[in-house]
């Protein structure tokens, strides 16, 4: 394995009714006023609003609303977002929602207490952070991301059409409230983009070097096959705790940093389905959809010992009269039948993604990551993207 130095400073409390538990002692320590983000309003229809507001109120905290953080949030939302808790000398801010709502928390975080440009500073180019961000605490709702064990936070600048992510020690939660019971009302598509999000962030991880015997890689397994069949059980019933609460614990595990020790990491697809998101606006695990296997139908042959041990160990292929060649792309058509099994788009068209989109803006805007068997040249994208195009 590689060198690595390894730390997570958020503190998770899991677990059916433990918003009720905890909430209230966990923000007594704060300055008095208090910043609760949500998104457009969903959890003000599954009552999850109520509960909450009604633990802040028992503080005798001040609390101070900002709402409305969309998917795929901006770098004008952050921005909005910054000017209140500034205006209002907020001492925490509490995001409740998925992975949109606290990647904008934590961008907002930083923009509260800086006076230059964020977007150039930090997210065209990684910054450093030599002040304190404001802090932040979470409370989950739609599982996926993992951005709750984390520091890192994907925004879009609509301006420049640019989407992109960075992770900063500084801006990971100090705590992170995760009740499955709270996603049982997420509908059945956002369940299952989150679900292939969460996927996905294994799948790059493991498909990089180093691909020697190394306990992420083994952790990557176990988790995958965890996703792929607890996402199954979710779909027949969308109430049952069990695989709400493995695939809860999944998405954080996936990006609390733990899967990475050791690993170069493949986030190609992630980058070409930011860039697509840039300019479209679609759902992100829905896109990740769409491009993971054509994307891996390239890559497969440059990595072919991990995609073999990917479909041997993962998708259970037999290897009874197949070449290593044969086994491998035999994974990568099991993802691809997995996700239609599961409802989530093949192509651009289904995705929403017509000809009013200027596909080779997006070719173009994208850049070839490290990570990767191969280095993406930009003709390998855009021919990636043609062939999902219907």
């Amino acid at each position: 394995m590689n060198n690595f130095i390894f730390e997570n400073t958020t503190k998770v409390y899991f677990g059916k009714g433990c918003v009720k538990e905890y909430l209230a002692c966990l923000i007594g320590k704060y300055e008095r006023n208090i910043m609760l983000c949500y998104g457009e309003g969903s959890i003000k229809k599954n009552g999850i609003y109520e509960e909450v507001m009604e633990i802040l109120a028992s503080t005798g905290k001040e609390i101070y609303e900002f709402s409305g953080i969309m998917p795929n949030p901006t770098y004008r939302k952050v921005l909005e977002g910054a000017e209140v808790a500034r205006e209002n000398q907020i001492g925490l801010i509490l995001g409740v929602g998925g992975g949109s709502v606290m990647d904008c928390c934590k961008a907002i975080s930083i923009a509260a207490r800086y006076d230059g440009n964020v977007w150039e500073d930090f997210w065209e180019r990684p910054g450093i952070i030599d002040f304190e961000p404001l802090p932040l605490g979470v409370i989950v709702t739609v599982s996926g991301t993992g951005s709750e064990c984390n520091g890192g936070a994907v925004i879009t600048n609509e301006e420049k059409k640019v989407k992109g992510g960075r992770d900063y020690p500084q801006c990971n939660p100090e705590f992170a409230l995760l009740d499955p019971s709270y996603t049982y009302s997420v509908p059945k598509f956002q369940m299952v983009s989150g679900g292939f999000d969460t996927l996905s962030h294994i799948m790059e991880t493991y498909f990089s070097e180093p691909d020697g015997d190394n306990v992420s890689d083994d952790l990557a397994e176990a988790l995958m096959k965890n996703v792929i069949r607890n996402l199954r059980v979710a779909i027949r019933n969308p109430e049952d705790y069990t695989a709400r609460s493995n695939l809860m614990w999944d998405a954080a595990m996936a990006e609390n940093r733990l899967l990475k020790l050791g690993k170069r990491t493949d986030f190609q697809c992630h980058q070409m389905e930011h860039q697509l998101g840039a300019y479209t606006g679609c759902n992100h695990g829905a896109g990740l959809a769409v491009l993971h296997p054509v994307y891996y139908r390239h890559i497969y042959r440059d990595g072919l010992v991990k995609f073999k041990r990917f479909a041997i160990n993962v998708w259970g292929i037999s290897v009874e009269g197949k070449s290593e060649e044969e086994i491998a792309r035999a994974g990568v058509e099991a993802l691809a039948e997995f996700i239609r099994e599961i409802g989530l788009p093949v192509t651009l068209r289904e995705l929403g993604v017509d000809e009013s989109v200027d596909l080779r803006a997006v070719v173009d805007s994208c850049v070839s990551m490290q990570g990767s068997y191969r280095k993406m040249t930009q003709d390998e994208i855009n021919k990636i993207f043609q062939e999902v195009q219907d």
